[in-house]
């Protein structure tokens, strides 16, 4: 069983959420990415989306745009945000999900791309701006890398295309909480329940839920529908809030941060 599937079978077992943070690579700094994710790691963090940096992230909201652009404007390149993973990648045991956009990894090439995540020990990779109808090249590569392509549906999703979607994901499926990009909101739409009811009916795949989640309450609020809970933006903006180049303050922050999360995805009910 690969790394992703045991991960939210163990935590299904214990009764638990799986706790997802996403992070930016690049951002604040290069040389920050490996430690954010070591401590993110060591608090009981147990898969991380890693963001690697690209100039049109559509999918994505202000706060993780700005974190892209900061990146990019600071050299970090798709190359360097995989070989910033692979440094670290034997210092941890939690899964590893790249998120990206199609046009890297199109001009890299679907098999040398897979190949990269591969070797910069990614689980799973995340190309939300490439359809299902016209991502079985990809899909096909990571696959026969061992690694998992996570597609995403949303509430707007009809039956047909979430079982779609399903069909070619593995490790777990990734669930909006609503129309639109990504960032933390004040509460969940009161369409998060029966959207998570339907989609349930249609797979038996792990789901994740992810845009807007970012308080514990939150966590709480989605126990018993899903298996695992990602918070991106929420993360971002601690991050940005923090001095760049001081990394004690940084993951201190993160740390501090997460904690509270990682206690309700433990004790969801």
């Amino acid at each position: 069983m690969d790394r992703l599937s045991s991960i939210f079978e163990a935590r299904k077992a214990a009764g638990r959420l799986a706790f997802m943070p996403y992070i930016t690579a690049g951002y604040p700094t290069l040389a920050a990415t490996g430690e954010l994710i070591r401590a993110l790691a060591g608090v009981g963090c147990d898969v991380i989306e890693v963001g690697i940096p690209f100039s049109d992230p559509l999918a994505d909201g202000p706060t993780i745009q700005m974190s892209s652009q900061r990146a990019l404007d600071q050299g970090t390149s798709s190359r360097e945000a995989l070989s910033q993973v692979a440094a670290i990648r034997d210092s941890v045991d939690c899964g590893l999900v790249a998120m990206t956009y199609v046009n890297p990894v199109h001009r890299m090439g679907y098999g040398k791309y897979a190949q990269a995540l591969t070797d910069a020990g990614f689980d799973g990779v995340i190309v939300p701006d490439l359809p299902p109808e016209e991502g079985e090249d990809m899909y096909h590569a990571c696959s026969e890398k061992g690694v998992d392509s996570v597609l995403l549906v949303a509430p707007t999703s009809p039956d047909e295309r979430i079982t779609l979607a399903a069909g070619l994901s593995s490790g777990f499926l990734y669930c909006v909480s609503l129309t639109g990009v990504t960032g933390a909101r004040q509460a969940l739409s009161d369409r998060v329940r029966p959207f998570l009811e339907r989609v349930r009916s249609l797979t038996a795949l792990p789901l994740a839920l992810g845009f807007g989640i970012s308080t514990p309450e939150h966590v709480r609020e989605v126990a018993g529908l899903v298996d695992g809970v990602i918070v991106g933006s929420a993360i971002v903006d601690v991050i940005h809030r923090c001095d760049p180049n001081d990394t004690r303050e940084l993951v201190g922050a993160v740390k501090d941060f997460v904690s509270p999360l990682i206690e309700a995805a433990e004790k969801p009910r």
